[in-house]
């Protein structure tokens, strides 16, 4: 078994979870995290249109300098066998005192996060999350749920929080997106996030109370509803990831939800093996 990046064994007491072929589970070893960046260049590089310098290009990986110190949430399809080759999707989870190690989080180059790291529970930082193109279906971000889950669950983890993308660097284009979410779920001050002054983008971008609820939920990306549906908010102002082609909103989720979705799910489960 491969130590874990703050030197706890990779899957020790952490077991796969199964939905019929699919499993989630932490990456076992390097290999395995090599297959996550690999998917993700593929994903953020190969159809979002993501700008790659030259060694990123060469290499066929979205790496950085997080990598190193994050458990990487894997979903594996056995039918295609075992290994690296079978890695379907990812999620990135970085605790406090991972972060910790290199002195920051990943949020911190877009976002002042101050609020959150005073915050007097157990924190997490998620993000770098894409699945397969041929996997993207319900199932699969069920499972990524249930794998975040049992890991907040397991970790004691009080919130979580991240940068979720929403498609494009033309912030009027998504003007209903960003506007329904900063009048319908703005964080509380003491949780709020704002993005650094030199990046900071307005999210009001249409006049109050004209977007339509329906619309602006049918235009937000699934993975940022399904915070959403967790009772999660967004930071203050919204940032341009030339980069990576998107325009980023924080994400602040308290897990109270996540754990008792998750407990519930678990007690199912002693008293039922085969759930």
């Amino acid at each position: 078994m491969t130590a874990g990046p703050i030197g706890h064994p990779i899957g020790a007491d952490f077991p796969e979870l199964r939905a019929g072929p699919l499993g989630v589970r932490l990456a076992a070893d390097a290999a395995e995290i090599d297959a996550g960046q690999a998917l993700r260049f593929r994903v953020f590089y190969g159809e979002m249109g993501a700008s790659a310098d030259p060694a990123t290009a060469a290499l066929g990986r979205d790496r950085d300098e997080f990598d190193p110190i994050a458990d990487h949430l894997l979903v594996i399809d056995h039918a295609r066998g075992e290994g690296p080759g079978a890695v379907v999707g990812t999620y990135r989870l970085i605790r406090q005192e991972a972060a910790a190690r290199i002195g920051h989080f990943y949020s911190a180059s877009e976002y002042d996060i101050s609020a959150i790291e005073r915050f007097s529970g157990q924190v997490m930082e998620l993000g770098r999350s894409c699945v397969d193109a041929g996997y993207r279906n319900r199932a699969v971000m069920q499972l990524l749920w249930r794998g975040i889950a049992a890991y907040v669950f397991h970790h004691r983890i009080d919130l979580m929080f991240g940068c979720a993308s929403l498609p494009g660097t033309d912030p009027d284009a998504l003007a209903v997106e960003l506007t329904y979410l900063c009048e319908h779920h703005l964080a509380p001050p003491a949780l709020c996030p704002r993005a650094l002054p030199d990046r900071y983008v307005e999210m009001r971008r249409l006049p109050p109370g004209t977007v339509d609820r329906r619309q602006a939920l049918g235009l937000l990306p699934p993975l940022i509803k399904g915070y959403l549906r967790l009772g999660g908010f967004v930071g203050d102002g919204a940032v341009i990831d030339r980069q990576f082609n998107t325009t980023d909103v924080a994400i602040v989720v308290k897990t109270d939800l996540v754990t008792e979705k998750y407990y519930r799910h678990y007690e199912r489960q002693q008293r039922d093996p085969t759930d």
